[in-house]
């Protein structure tokens, strides 16, 4: 796989495929930019160049129809901010009116095409559509990360139709910062799973159980690795169809020697309430009636412990629900215990970026990935489609 320092990229059309899927609020103004600002190097690199710069990204999910509040408008005059120059804003993403908008284009400008998923062909992966992207340039750049798990027109598609292919330098980081977490680890490796269910996260658990050294569970999935140890857990979220599989995970890691955590205490509610009735409880004492929402300081003190000789930090999830601030202080405890390490840390998952970026933690975070799902993917064993298409495409 070609990066884009590897292919000459002077004076040439280039469409940088980027994941501005950047939240707004009710005035469409953007709330949160880091998905803008994390390929800025690239896009710099690509106009220091002297690249006649396209860029295609997605937003929302308009499900193949023009959703005027899912328009990348908002985004053009941020990135035109950030980059200081002005960004020219595509009609459309596909068409003659934009052909001709990229055909205007003089080395060193900025075009952004309008939202990719406005067209159903982008989620269906159709040739028509990414032949049609790939007509507008010379050079196509994938710098994604976050919808590199995704089988999309854009992404995976398009590569069969440009001349020439390459990763972005976010792409390559990801990559490299997993590389170092997961192949070639500094040990001990340990792995931080969070989040609400088992079944969205048991492939990686199967997958990851092979690499580790520690093992720390918490959030709703804790649970069900509870209910399978025999305890009576109240109202709490359960996966009773997957309690044996959580068993198998536990044995496996027994076998492998590999130290497995679950919560020893929780903080337990009578509802799922910011105004809820609140008390701490020892796993054996969560009352009939009464659901665990968060690890409880007993556990934060006992995972923290478990992570103090750790070399490298893998983490994914939520340890409960944090949007709550009754039900924030396991995973804040938790930011702050990973934070304090003299680890490698990356961490994945939207949920628990933001997680992090609440706690004001973020800079000592070695690495926050941008990609929820792909990161997920990687975890699990797999590899990422638009790699694979890049890799294809030389």
């Amino acid at each position: 796989m070609k990066t884009v320092k590897q292919i000459d990229i002077e004076e040439k059309r280039v469409l940088f495929r980027v994941d501005f899927n950047v939240p707004l609020d009710s005035q469409q103004n953007i709330t949160d930019d880091t998905r803008i600002r994390a390929v800025l190097p690239t896009l710099r690199y690509a106009l220091d160049n002297r690249a006649r710069v396209i860029v295609a990204s997605h937003l929302g999910r308009p499900k193949g129809k023009a959703v005027p509040e899912m328009s990348l408008a908002p985004v053009s005059k941020r990135l035109g901010r950030l980059l200081e120059q002005n960004v020219k804003m595509a009609p459309d993403c596909i068409g003659a009116e934009v052909e001709a908008a990229v055909a205007a284009l003089a080395p060193g400008e900025v075009l952004l095409l309008e939202n990719l998923r406005f067209h159903p062909g982008e989620t269906a992966n159709d040739d028509d559509f990414a032949r049609a992207l790939a007509k507008l340039c010379e050079v196509y750049i994938n710098d994604a990360f976050a919808v590199s798990h995704r089988k999309n027109a854009s992404v995976e598609a398009i590569t069969g139709h440009v001349p020439v292919c390459g990763a972005g330098f976010l792409l390559q980081r990801e990559l490299e910062y997993f590389r170092k977490a997961m192949a070639d680890p500094q040990r001990p490796l340990v792995a931080i799973v969070g989040g609400a269910k088992v079944s969205s996260k048991l492939s990686a658990l199967k997958n990851m159980i092979q690499h580790v050294d520690k093992f720390i569970v918490g959030g709703a999935m804790a649970n069900t690795f509870l209910r399978g140890k025999g305890f009576s857990l109240g109202r709490s979220m359960v996966e009773p169809d997957l309690v044996d599989a959580a068993a198998e995970i536990v044995r496996q890691a027994r076998e492998r020697g590999v130290k497995f955590y679950l919560p020893v205490d929780v903080v337990a509610a009578d509802r799922m309430d910011p105004k809820a009735q609140v008390k701490i409880v020892p796993i054996q004492e969560i009352p009939a009636q009464w659901m665990a929402l968060d690890i409880g300081p007993a556990t934060s003190l006992l995972y923290s412990q478990a992570l103090y000789d750790a070399k490298t930090i893998v983490w994914n999830g939520p340890m409960g629900v944090f949007e709550m601030d009754a039900f924030s202080r396991g995973t804040t405890a938790l930011v702050h215990s990973v934070a304090n390490s003299f680890a490698l840390s990356i961490v994945g998952g939207g949920d628990t970026d933001v997680a992090i970026h609440k706690s004001g933690e973020a800079d000592r975070i070695t690495y926050i990935s941008t990609g929820g799902g792909a990161f997920l993917q990687l975890l699990e064993g797999k590899r990422l489609p638009a790699v694979e298409a890049l890799e294809r495409c030389g």
